[in-house]
């Protein structure tokens, strides 16, 4: 049975108030395994605030020391995924830097020189165990009901014994001695941690049989090389920060700050699942989500941001929401993801660009969906038209795609077909009646239509119910006053005409 962590109650949880603000320096180290998930964008966002914070530095560092699980151009896909969240990369595979290169694979010959230091100074040993071997002693742990882990067999083989082994030709990896005291460290979220990693595993593998060094191995050395001087990851990795802290120490290294972020959930607690298209970054942009509504959506739900009770939900920008970070806000509980927040957040972006200078991105955007969507059709997409449909509809969707589904599609097209039961005579006196008017507004028209439905003595719901038909082709949606100030004066007449010819 693992031995739980122990978190203690260490005094002075806000350690934000000794980091030196133009050292700061924090990476971004993702595995080219697949996808941009919803976490790793977390881990790479609250990174940049924090950095962007304090006047620091953002590195994007590619850990792909795992040949077997990289994917083909998963490094540009997920450096895509960042740019198109906001987050800016100082330092990186693109941009370079001075501590480069930023991608593992590239970096083999620093690992073995620093493996060596290991070897020479004692901290770390040559292991020959087959994986056979290895596997007998898991299946031998399990059982006996035992922690299985390495026994630690070669840490005392001699130096003619290695020796022997290394002229036979015998494959090994490099193990590091892992020391039986119980590290503790100072989490920037959790606060106290405490864990004698020796109890729960052997000595860990640092540098791979094929010189590929180990995660725990190559993060350490790129940590301490690239002047890192805050680790904030996953919590996944809060376990492991220990046995990282014996490896600074084995190099008379001093170790970074180390904050772990909670796991992301779903409303009721349970994981985010791939089927539920929640994971993925790409599904968000697939499904019509803003950049900024996506990462307002993370930080509502992970701490971090004073939220003032009953502000409701505020959209904000990359500056603000740097300027409002603060690291000792981020709860220690797993971070609940609210889906009506994150349409909330997508509305409020549609709102913003239409406000801003963005607008005429938003427009060429929607009409480019229209015309995607209703090819060879008779369509009004004029810049006057989308816009008014635009500023009528942002508080009624939460993404512009909306704005082509069949429901509002009666904006874009004519009526697929003609409607039945319609009073022909009664619509051409409609027809004159309404090129009398003046005005062409929502309220205007209701009060005109309800005086044309008194005046030719039918019911006024009767004669809403066919415009409607005539008008979009639904049977529900907007009121029909409001669709004809949406469609405009010329067009309302022109579909109506169009059916008493």
């Amino acid at each position: 049975m693992n031995l739980p962590v122990l978190r203690l109650s260490l005094p002075n949880r806000k350690v934000c108030k000794w980091i030196h603000t133009k050292l700061t320096r924090v990476r971004f180290a993702p595995s080219p395994t697949g996808y941009l998930h919803l976490g790793g964008l977390r881990t790479a966002l609250y990174n940049y605030l924090f950095a962007k914070s304090r006047g620091g530095t953002f590195v994007l560092r590619i850990e792909d020391t795992d040949q077997t699980r990289k994917v083909e151009g998963s490094i540009g896909a997920l450096m895509k995924d960042l740019d198109w969240a906001g987050i800016e990369c100082h330092e990186g595979p693109k941009q370079g830097g001075n501590f480069g290169p930023y991608i593992q694979s590239e970096r083999l010959q620093i690992y073995q020189e620093h493996i060596n230091t290991l070897l020479n100074n004692g901290s770390a040993y040559k292991c020959f165990c087959t994986e056979r071997r290895l596997n007998l002693i898991r299946r031998d742990a399990v059982r006996s009901q035992r922690i299985p882990k390495y026994d630690n067999r070669c840490r005392t083989l001699s130096a003619d014994d290695i020796k022997e082994k290394i002229n036979s030709g015998i494959p090994y990896c490099i193990r590091f001695k892992l020391s039986s005291d119980c590290s503790s460290f100072e989490d920037l979220i959790f606060g106290g941690i405490a864990y004698d990693v020796s109890l729960n595993e052997g000595d860990p593998v640092l540098m791979k049989s094929d010189g590929f060094p180990t995660y725990h191995f190559a993060n350490v050395v790129d940590d301490h090389l690239m002047n890192v001087t805050h680790v904030l990851r996953g919590v996944e990795w809060q376990i492991s920060t220990t046995k990282h802290l014996l490896l600074y120490k084995a190099f008379g290294w001093t170790p970074p700050q180390f904050g772990h972020l909670p796991l992301i959930v779903n409303s009721d607690g349970t994981k985010l699942s791939k089927r539920q298209s929640d994971v993925k970054v790409e599904d968000y942009r697939i499904k019509g989500i803003y950049p900024l509504a996506l990462v307002n959506y993370i930080t509502l739900s992970g701490g971090g941001f004073e939220h003032v009770p009953g502000e409701g939900v505020r959209l904000k920008t990359m500056d603000e929401l740097a300027q409002e970070f603060q690291i000792d806000r981020i709860s220690s509980h797993p971070s609940r993801l609210n889906p009506d927040l994150l349409e909330e957040c997508n509305r409020l972006e549609i709102k913003r660009q239409l406000q801003s200078p963005d607008q005429a991105q938003l427009v060429a955007r929607l009409q480019e969906l229209i015309k995607q969507t209703y090819p060879e059709k008779s369509l009004n997409i004029s810049k006057e038209h989308v816009e008014s449909v635009l500023n009528w509809a942002v508080a009624r969707i939460t993404k512009i795609e909306d704005l082509v589904s069949p429901a509002f599609g009666f904006l874009w097209i004519l009526p697929n077909r003609k409607p039945e039961d319609v009073n022909a005579e009664l619509l051409r006196k409609l027809v004159d009646h309404l090129a009398s008017l003046d005005q062409f507004e929502e309220i205007t028209l209701k009060h005109s239509l309800k005086e044309f439905s008194s005046d030719n003595d039918v019911k006024f719901p009767a004669l809403m119910k066919m415009l409607r038909s005539v008008l979009s082709g639904l049977s529900e949606g907007p009121s029909v006053a409001e669709m004809m100030q949406l469609l405009g004066k010329n067009q309302s007449l022109d579909r109506i005409k169009a059916v008493v010819r």
